[in-house]
Order: C-alpha cells, then structure tokens, then sequence
C-alpha cells in the first residue's frame, strides 16, 4: 500500500494534465484535482509531453538532448509515474527497417520481435531508467505500455485499427523455433497434431489474422499460446533493461480491462504472467454509469443494476489473486466517461459507489479520465484541429467529461477524502481471506468461444455473498500458500494441461476442497485429447456435481465455506429476484464488527442487520457517528460503512 503519515493512502488525480504545465503551478497540481505528475502519452510525434518515446534515440545513436530535458528537468515535487509510450516510431528507423511496422498493434506502432526495435528501446529505456533513478516522479512506476493487444484473429472489432494484418518474418522464425521446442523438434509430431505436411520446422507457415473456425484446434492453440509468450518475452526485455540500471525502479503494464473479461484471446495478452512479472499492478479498469452511447453494445446491464460494475470487479479479484501483495495502479479510470459511456448529468451517487467499490477492491491508485483545461478553465490546445486515427481522443473525449461537470469533480475529491479518512477501515475489509476460488485456466479461455462469459455468470452468481471472491490457476496453487483459501470451484473448464490438472490433484492431496459442475470439466487436454487420468480426493474433498446448474453450484460452493461465512447477517430485499447489495464484513480486535455496504442495485432496498447468535446489537454510521436502527433502507447506490456491536 502506499502510506502517507504512517497510515494507508490512496493518491488520485486525473489524467493527461493540460501539457506543459510546471509542477509548480498550484492551479493544476494541487489537493483538489490532485497532485501526482505523470510523463503523459505521445499522441503526437512532435509533441511528447514528457513521454519517453523512440524519438529520443537519434539516427547516429546519439541521443536528442533537447527531448531529454523534459524528463531530466522534472522538479522532484510531486510523486507520479513515466511512460514508455511506443504509438510512434522514427522515419530512420522505417528506412532502414523495411519490416518494422508489419505486426503492429494500435498502442506499439511497431514489430515487438524486431531486432532494431529492440536495439532502439533498449537504448532508450537504459538511458532513461538511469536518468530517472530515484526521482519522485516515478515512485508510482514506470509504465511499459498502454493498453497492449495484439489481436490476430479474423473479423475482429480492431481489425480496423491497425492490429495484427499479417506477421513479419521475425515472428514467423520465432514461432518456428517456439514449435521446434514444444514438439521436441519432431516435425511428424506437430503434422499428427495439425494435420499438416510441413517437411521441416523451418518450412511452417501460418495465416494471420487466423481464421475462428480453427478455434479449439491444435494449431490455434498454439498460435495463440505462442502469442501471449512472445508478449510476455517483450515486457521482460523491457523491464530486464530498466533493472540493469535502475534495480529498484517499479513497473507496470496499462493493462486493457476488457482483453481480459471478454471471450477472445489471440490478443497475446496473459494477464496472470504480465502481473506477475511487473513489480505493481497496472491497468484501466473501467465502468459504465448507464447505457452505452454505441449502438451495436449490449447495455443489458441495466434491467438488474445502477451501473455496469462487473468488468470493473472481475478484473480485480483476478489480479488481486495472482498479487494479492502488489500495489495496484490504475493509471487511467474511465469511472466518469469514456468511449462507450457519457452523461451529462452524470449522478454523485454513481461516483462515489463506484470509487468506494473500486478501492475496496484493490486500487491503490487512480488517475480519472480525464483533465483539458488550462489553468485558466479554458479547454486545452491539444482539444482543437481535425480529429484523426492517430489524434483519437482527447476532442471527441470532452463533451460529457468531468471538465464540464463541477458536481462530478467535487464528488470526486469528497469520495476520495473519505476514503482516505477510513483508509485503515479499507484496508482491513480488503486484507480479508478469500476462501472461495474460481479456477481459471488459460488453457480453456484460449481453446473455449465463451470461456469467460461462463466464468462471468458464476462469479456474478456468487459476487453478493458477503465473500471476497478469488481465482486460483496452477500458477497461484503452485506459489501461494493455499491456506488462504479451502475450496476451489471448477466451471466449464474443460480443457487443462497436464501441469494444471496435476495443480488441482496436490491442492486435493494438501486437504482441500474442489468442486466441480461436471465430468466434461478437465477432460481435455490443450489439443482436445482425453485425459487419462481423473481427480482423487486423496486427503481433501472431491465433489463432483453432475450439472452444470449455477444455482446448484453455488449452494454446494457456500455450504462448503458456510464455517467462514462473516456472524452478522445482511438481509436484504429489493423486490427482486437477484442481489444487489455487496457487504464486507471484518471482526475487530475489540470484538465489535466493520460492515461495509454498497447498493449497485437500481432500487433502495430493505436491510437488516443481525448477528447468528441473535444477540441485540448497536449501529454506529461511521461517516456521519450517528446511531442507526438495525433496520434501514439503503438507497440505490447508497453506501455505508458501519460499526456494529453487541450491547
């Protein structure tokens, strides 16, 4: 956590400041919009605004010194991070480097397998993490990328994007050799599996973007397996290089939310090993306060709740569970708009659910999309001209922004100080056990068209139970110390490798608890073969359902954590059929309760608070300390956090 004063901070602010602003200049910089400093991104290639770009490498490998004093003569005033911002490459280097754009995403303008793109930001990274080393602009890390994907496959939304048309012959080669390794340079052994005739590894081809219909196929696996390392080796060169001189420097990735909760996933992005390789946590988890402005979006959302928060929540409690010890960054929050979203009477109630639900969760830190104006109110420069690919967002981002909504950016500073004035309550409802975990496999999510729509409905399912809920790969099963939990819960999951299988049999031969939907789950293996093998209980507990009926599962799943289930009892009416109210509860040393309560329902609803031993109890609103009655309503995006105590 970050701590300021001997006690837990959450620092925020927005983001993309009006550029060129000192960090002297109190009417941007200051406790009401904040005061972090970010190197913002290059959206432009002359304009960097303090971007560490591949502009700064000139062509004779001197570096351009002018570029350079934006980072170097950054006052050491204010905490902040810096970017590594790859959109734009260098004529130079196009020149000299016919193949340095084949393969590009939207965010990294250039083949991340090209050697002479590695040369370059190797350079450039060095150079700038030794210059950097230890200023306080950086104490919230460095960033590697925004928003990372790379999707390969056809018809996808990005394909107008500039995604991935096609693949250089680097990564050709490199995927050659990535074979060669996995199929113990046994070229039979990979023609079996593909039902191919290739003479030699050298001689593999491969179609990108790749067709769906291969999807669950031994070649698309592959593909896409090959595809999420060859990512991972980038970051690793990246951070390796920063490290070598600066050892102590943080890091993270913008991770993009939805590569993650979305079905797809040739975007080469693994979430799981990209946080555990950065020393923090990073992304730009989002929300939608209503309907999206996009037509072709599915809002439905909305028949149940105030707000679209599971994206949002999912996201957490995963990379939560793979680094439950990482801060956690969120260096761009669309909570008040964003592509999809706008409102311009956007509700204070929705602000402040939405922030409170989202440092629960795990937010350390937050930079809220976005802040235009001058320091005189006017909107920034950078909001004329002609809007174009290259100049996506900050013109068309304006209207409906906070920069015109007064009642949102009050909102904002008022949530925030109140979670700073219960931090130490924050964070003791967010350090809690999660006991209950989902099992999550890469393997599936590749090899499945609805992998993580499936993983969505159980966790909603089980998100308003009064648990944290928490994911477990082989990974986490493997390097955690699985006390922290005692039940895992298998949902149409049905491909796994041998090396996550055998996860799951030692968290059964350690004494725990799995259940699974049904025998279809875990029967495959990454290439569609049987397993040979099936689940022991050994010394833990084996459930096998025989259904795949997400009530079913999630009785079963509560009566086998029922022992961890918190003593006091929120119940709860909306008038509905589902649940809307999201409760935390923490014992305290003294014995009195922390609850911790959030309606993202679209209803007030009736609560009421008792213990299981049926004792009389005291409410004490910790916002306000005023006595409540142990039977209240809580307002549609109401929150509270209350003490409750024996009398």
């Amino acid at each position: 956590m970050f701590v300021s004063n001997g006690k837990p901070s959450f620092p925020y602010d927005y983001f993309s400041k009006t550029v060129g602003q000192p960090l002297t200049n109190t009417q941007v910089y200051n406790d009401h919009l904040g005061a972090l400093y970010h190197g913002g991104e290059n959206l432009y290639p002359v304009d960097h605004d303090r971007a560490i770009n591949s502009f700064l490498l000139k062509e004779d490998g001197t570096f351009n010194e002018e570029l350079m004093k934006e980072l170097t003569t950054i006052p050491d005033t204010n905490v902040g991070f810096l970017y590594y911002w790859g959109m734009c490459i260098p004529e130079w280097v196009e020149k000299k480097e016919p193949e340095i754009r084949k393969g590009r995403s939207l965010f990294l303008g250039f083949d991340i397998d090209n050697p002479t793109a590695k040369d370059l930001w190797g350079k450039i990274i060095r150079k700038t993490g030794e210059l950097t080393k230890g200023k306080k602009v950086t104490e919230l890390g460095y960033v590697f990328a925004n928003e990372p994907h790379w999707y390969s496959e056809k018809d996808h939304w990005t394909y107008n994007y500039q995604e991935m048309h096609g693949i250089s012959s680097y990564t050709l080669n490199n995927f050659r050799k990535w074979l060669k390794n996995t199929y113990n340079n046994d070229i039979k052994k990979l023609n079996a599996n593909w039902e191919t005739k290739f003479s030699s590894f050298d001689s593999v081809e491969i179609e990108i973007p790749i067709d769906t219909a291969l999807r669950g196929k031994p070649i698309w696996y592959d593909w896409n397996r090959y595809h999420m390392q060859r990512t991972t080796d980038w970051f690793t060169f990246n951070q390796e290089n920063l490290h070598s001189v600066n050892p102590e420097a943080d890091t993270h990735i913008k991770l993009f939310p939805r590569t993650f909760y979305e079905d797809s996933r040739s975007h080469g992005m693994d979430f799981e090993a990209l946080t555990e390789l950065t020393t923090m946590i990073g992304h730009d988890a989002k929300a939608l306060g209503g309907p999206s402005i996009r037509p072709h979006i599915k809002s439905d959302f909305v028949e149940k709740y105030a707000y679209k928060w599971d994206g949002m929540a999912i996201l957490h409690d995963f990379l939560e569970s793979v680094a439950p010890d990482k801060i956690n960054v969120n260096s761009e929050s669309h909570f008040l708009s964003s592509g999809q979203w706008r409102d311009l009477d956007t509700r204070t109630s929705y602000v402040r659910n939405v922030y409170w639900l989202a440092t629960l969760m795990g937010m350390d830190a937050n930079m809220g999309w976005f802040w235009a104006r001058d320091p005189d109110g006017s909107p920034e420069d950078r909001l004329e001209g002609e809007l174009n690919f290259f100049d996506p967002g900050l013109g068309g981002a304006y209207a409906g922004s906070v920069n015109m909504q007064p009642h949102v950016a009050n909102e904002v500073t008022q949530v925030m100080y109140d979670l700073n004035s219960f931090s130490e309550e924050i964070i003791a409802l967010r350090n809690q056990k999660r006991p209950l975990r989902l099992f999550y496999s890469e393997t599936s999510a590749i090899n499945t068209p609805d992998y993580m729509t499936q993983t969505g409905t159980i966790y909603n399912a089980l998100f308003f139970e009064g648990l944290p809920l928490g994911f477990v790969t082989k990974n986490i099963i493997e390097k955690q110390d699985n006390s922290t939990w005692s039940t895992v819960l298998v949902h149409k999951t049905k491909y796994v490798t041998e090396k996550e299988f055998a996860a799951l049999q030692t968290f059964l031969n350690n004494g725990g608890t799995v259940i699974i939907d049904s025998d279809e789950s875990l029967s495959l293996n990454e290439y569609g073969k049987e397993h040979k093998q099936k689940l022991s209980a050994s010394k833990g507990e084996l459930i096998v359902l025989n259904t795949e009926n997400i009530e079913s599962l999630k009785k079963a799943a509560l009566e086998s954590v029922a022992d961890q289930i918190p003593p006091v009892q929120i119940v709860a009416d909306n008038s509905e059929k589902y649940k809307t109210i999201i409760s935390r509860v923490v014992t305290q040393e003294d014995g009195s309760y922390l609850v911790n309560l959030l309606n993202v329902g679209r209803n007030t609803t009736k609560i009421k608070l008792q213990l299981d031993s049926g004792e009389a109890i005291a409410v004490t609103d910790l916002m306000t300390m005023n006595t409540m009655e142990t039977s209240f309503e809580l307002p549609s995006e109401g929150v509270l956090l209350l003490e409750v105590k024996k009398k």
